[in-house]
């Protein structure tokens, strides 16, 4: 995405093309989000070696801030960002083969029970 807003255009850096990242001088990108809730401050997203890594952490964070109305950078990625979803560490595992398994904290007396029918069906 293309503009001129304040998060487009770094003084210490050159022009990119995604909203919320920055070039520094040093060649890496910058990445940080105007906070609504907070009286528009910056909040520090990280340093990047690749503009798209920061367009992705801004993507992140303008999701978590505003969800569906939020403005992306990569908007075909949102899917990526709802709340919920499996992260994509987990995600990449899943497609290198692995089996993935999310526990929930049971009580005990419920976990005695699942426990107490599992023997009753070995028997």
């Amino acid at each position: 995405m293309e503009g001129g807003g304040w998060d487009d255009q770094g003084k210490d850096g050159g022009d990119t093309k995604y909203r919320g990242v920055r070039r520094r001088p040093s060649g890496k990108f910058a990445a940080e989000i105007r906070d609504s809730s907070r009286q528009s401050v910056r909040r520090w997203l990280g340093t990047f070696d690749t503009a798209e890594e920061a367009a992705r952490a801004y993507d992140r964070a303008a999701y978590a801030m505003r969800g569906h109305l939020a403005v992306l950078n990569f908007p075909d990625e949102a899917r990526n960002y709802v709340r919920g979803s499996s992260s994509s560490s987990s995600r990449q595992q899943q497609q290198q083969g692995r089996q993935v398994i999310e526990l929930e904290y049971l009580d005990d007396q419920v976990l005695q029970e699942m426990l107490k029918g599992s023997s009753d069906n070995n028997k």
